[in-house]
C-alpha cells in the first residue's frame, strides 16, 4: 500500500520552480565575477615573497624596481595566465562534458593532454629545444595533431560519443608509453620536462601571455557559439536532427573548440588536472543541462579554482612553493571520488 508523503515533505524534496532557478543562475554571474575578482586581488597580493599591501601597490603602479619585477614581472603575469588558461580548461571540460555525454569527463579523456606532453618530449629530445617558447609551439602542434587523430579514428563524420572516447583513450595509452619510454632513455629530457609535466603558472612571461592569446580569444568565441548546437545534442542525436541541428559540423567544432583551448592551457603551463572536470560539473548542479549558462558559469569559476590552488601553493610551502598542478591534484582527487560515489548512488 502506497502511503502519500506529508505536504511538508513534498515541499522539502520538490524541484525548485523554473522561474526561480532562473533568478538564481541570473544572480549567481554577478557573484561569481565578484569572487573571482577577490582571487585575483589575493593572487597578486600574496606570494612566497612577503610584501605588504602598500608594497604591492607601489610595486603594480609607482615602481619600476624590485617590487615592481616581483609584483608585475612575476605575479601579474602568473594572474593574468591563470585567468586565461583556467577559463580555457573549464570552457573545454564543458565542451567535451557535453559532446561525450559523460559528465565525468575531462580534456584528458580524448589524449589532447597526451598529445601535448609527447610533442614537448619529442622537442627536448630530438630538436633541443629548451625554451618555453618552444614548448608552446611544440606542446599546441600535438595537442591539435592528436585532437584531429581521434576525430578522424572515431569515424569523422560518423563520429559518436563512444567512439571518440575509445579513440582518445587508446591514443592516450599509447603516448604515454612513448612519453616515459623517451624519459627514461634520456636523462637530460627527464630534468628538463620534470618542473613542465607537474603543471605550473610559475615560468608566466608577457611573451607566452601573447602567444597563446590569439588561440583563447578563438576557442572561447567558438565554445560559447556552440553552446545552443551542444543543447540540441544533448536530446540524442534523433531529437538534435528534429531539432535542426548539424551534428557532424557540432561534433567536429567542438572537438576543435576543446583542442584549441586545452592545447594553449597545456603549452602554457603544462598538463593541469581535474579543472576542466570539477567546475563544470559542480557548474551543471545548480545551472542545470542549458549550456548557455554552463559555459559562462564555468569560465568564470574554474579560473578561481586554479588561481586558488596558486595562491594555496605559494603559501603553505613559503619561501618555497608548490606548482599549482600538484595542488589541483590533491584537491581535485578527493572531489572526483565524491562525485562518483554521490553519481552512481543516484543511479541506484
Amino acid at each position: 500500500m502506497l502511503v502519500d508523503s506529508p505536504p511538508e515533505q513534498r515541499a522539502e524534496t520538490a524541484p525548485a520552480p523554473p522561474s526561480k532557478r532562473r533568478v538564481l543562475r541570473a544572480a549567481g554571474l554577478p557573484v561569481s565575477v565578484a569572487v573571482l575578482v577577490l582571487i585575483v586581488l589575493a593572487s597578486i597580493a600574496v606570494g612566497a615573497k612577503d610584501l605588504s599591501l602598500a608594497e604591492v601597490w607601489h610595486g603594480l603602479f609607482h615602481d619600476s624596481g624590485t617590487y615592481g619585477d616581483v609584483v608585475v614581472g612575476e605575479r601579474l603575469s602568473r594572474t593574468v595566465l591563470g585567468l586565461l588558461a583556467g577559463a580555457a580548461l573549464g570552457l573545454a571540460g564543458a565542451v567535451l562534458q557535453a559532446l561525450t555525454r559523460n559528465p565525468l569527463a575531462d580534456p584528458g579523456l580524448l589524449g589532447i593532454n597526451a598529445g601535448a606532453s609527447a610533442a614537448v618530449v619529442t622537442g627536448i629530445t630530438f630538436f633541443g629545444v629548451t625554451s618555453l617558447t618552444g614548448y608552446v609551439w611544440f606542446a599546441f602542434a600535438g595537442a591539435a595533431g592528436v585532437g584531429a587523430l581521434v576525430w578522424f579514428l572515431g569515424g569523422s563524420r560518423g563520429a559518436t560519443p563512444v567512439r571518440l572516447v575509445l579513440a582518445g583513450t587508446a591514443i592516450s595509452a599509447a603516448l604515454f608509453g612513448y612519453l616515459q619510454a623517451v624519459m627514461i632513455m634520456d636523462d637530460a629530457a627527464l630534468g628538463r620536462m620534470r618542473f613542465w609535466t607537474v603543471g605550473s603558472l610559475a615560468s608566466a612571461t608577457t611573451g607566452t601571455i601573447k602567444e597563446v592569446l590569439p588561440f583563447f580569444v578563438v576557442g572561447t568565441v567558438l565554445a560559447l557559439a556552440l553552446a545552443r548546437p551542444l543543447n540540441a545534442m544533448e536530446m540524442g542525436d534523433d531529437t538534435a536532427k528534429a531539432l535542426g541541428a548539424n551534428l557532424n559540423r557540432t561534433r567536429a567544432l567542438s572537438m576543435l573548440a576543446a583542442t584549441v583551448l586545452c592545447g594553449a592551457a597545456t603549452a602554457a603551463c603544462g598538463p593541469i588536472v581535474f579543472v576542466g572536470l570539477m567546475i563544470p560539473h559542480i557548474v551543471r548542479s545548480f545551472t542545470g543541462p542549458d549550456m548557455r549558462w554552463i559555459l559562462p558559469y564555468a569560465a568564470i569559476l574554474s579560473p578561481v579554482l586554479l588561481l586558488g590552488a596558486d595562491v594555496l601553493g605559494r603559501v603553505v610551502a613559503r619561501p618555497s612553493e608548490l606548482q599549482v598542478g600538484i595542488v589541483t591534484a590533491v584537491l581535485g582527487g578527493p572531489v572526483f571520488i565524491f562525485l562518483v560515489r554521490r553519481r552512481r548512488t543516484a543511479q541506484l
